[in-house]
């Protein structure tokens, strides 16, 4: 029996819409009730789906969790008590910025609290309303006001596929250190601390509640849910996914995210039903 739901945010859980379809809120209250953990697993700060946890009775819920980050951080939903945090190094973490600024692309650097964004255009403006709520922009363009300070990633905003490849080798060559480097939202290239991504994290929290990995249903739609699809015991991609994800994912659903593909996972696999 599964007795953890593994689910990524944006493109997957949510509709294009931002929202959760009351479907999907009855089949997750349902699986709840039942025992079985919801836990959003998303690349996002915890603290920009606490609207997403109130939809689904899980907001300041005690042993209720959420991973956030890319993995980087999980969090108990009650008092929003800090559980396990997987910072990146801070010489890293610059080597990647100054990158970025010479690229000119836009820069997202998280730490556990607070989002700080450089070179914000009106596209990712755009993409953000409804996701997130606010972030911070500040004027100097050099990190080392956040030396002292667990940085959970850092990401650049680059619209063209074949541009975020070629970052992705530039960066390969350039950064000696390892890197845990995936994609999301067709939009973003995305930098952690190799022990920090989706699929560690969630093992991780299933050792603390007790779970096996074959006990643990990952759903997902992008590069950076690989890691949580493989190592779950049922690994799922919704059928807005991409391909390169549902070659690995051993259930593509009918449903995309604008469908109830999260219904549809529930009702199958938790309550065996079609």
């Amino acid at each position: 029996m599964y007795k953890l739901i593994a689910c990524d945010m944006d493109e997957t859980l949510l509709n294009d819409q931002r929202e959760i379809s009351p479907k999907t809120v009855a089949a997750i209250k349902k699986a709840s009730q039942a025992g079985v953990y919801f836990v959003p697993n998303t690349g996002r700060n915890f603290l920009t789906i606490q609207d997403n946890l109130e939809t689904l009775d899980l907001v300041q819920k005690p042993d209720q969790y959420v991973i956030s980050f890319n993995g980087a951080t999980i969090v108990e939903n009650k008092d929003l008590r800090v559980v396990d945090v997987q910072a990146m190094p801070y010489d890293v973490v610059k080597q990647l910025f100054e990158i970025g600024l010479k690229a000119g692309v836009c820069i997202h650097v998280y730490t556990v609290s607070t989002l700080y964004m450089w070179n914000v255009n009106q596209g990712e403006i755009d993409y953000l309303a409804g996701r997130v709520d606010g972030w911070e922009e500040p004027t100097q363009q050099d990190i080392a006001f956040l030396k002292d300070e667990p940085i959970t990633k850092i990401i650049f905003n680059i619209d063209e596929e074949a541009k975020r490849h070629e970052m992705h080798a530039y960066v390969e060559e350039h950064v000696k250190t390892p890197l845990n480097i995936t994609y999301s939202s067709d939009r973003y290239i995305e930098f952690n601390d190799p022990t920090a991504d989706k699929g560690q994290a969630v093992v991780r929290l299933g050792e603390i509640l007790g779970i096996k990995p074959s006990e643990i249903i990952a759903i997902g739609d992008n590069g950076n849910d690989l890691s949580m699809i493989k190592a779950a015991g049922l690994g799922v991609c919704v059928a807005n996914g991409r391909d390169f994800v549902k070659q690995e994912a051993n259930y593509v659903t009918s449903a995309d995210n604008n469908h109830d593909a999260i219904a549809e996972v529930i009702n199958k696999f938790i309550f065996n039903e079609e």
